[in-house]
């Protein structure tokens, strides 16, 4: 039997990567992985047959996968963060006072 050897962290200050997820995404599956462990005792101590337990969750794990692995390629370290932090922007500023709104912006821009 041999060891494996796993390399998580490639160097200071570079993000960390795992057999190709990176960053949070790592943890995103390491808790879906938990989450289904846990569904799947709730279901095999319910009664249900052992075969569709297995199938459930089977299909389950690789659909986790397949979307975790999928995120990851497509927004990177932060972009997935960004697309969040963007819907909190607000799409319209709406200002009944034009004098008032100068006002405030050159008050922050001074400040």
């Amino acid at each position: 039997m041999t060891n494996s050897v796993y390399h998580i962290n490639k160097g200071i200050n570079k993000l960390i990567e795992f057999k190709g997820l990176k960053a949070q995404y790592i943890w995103y599956l390491g808790g879906g992985l938990v989450a289904l462990l846990v569904l799947f005792a709730i279901i095999y101590i319910s009664g249900v047959h052992i075969f569709i337990c297995l199938a459930l969750i089977v299909s389950l794990t690789t659909a986790l996968f397949m979307q975790v692995y999928k995120l990851s390629r497509t927004y990177g370290e932060y972009g997935l963060m960004k697309k969040v932090a963007k819907k909190g922007i607000p799409k319209v500023i709406k200002t009944y006072s034009m004098v008032r709104l100068q006002k405030q912006l050159l008050h922050e821009k001074s400040a």
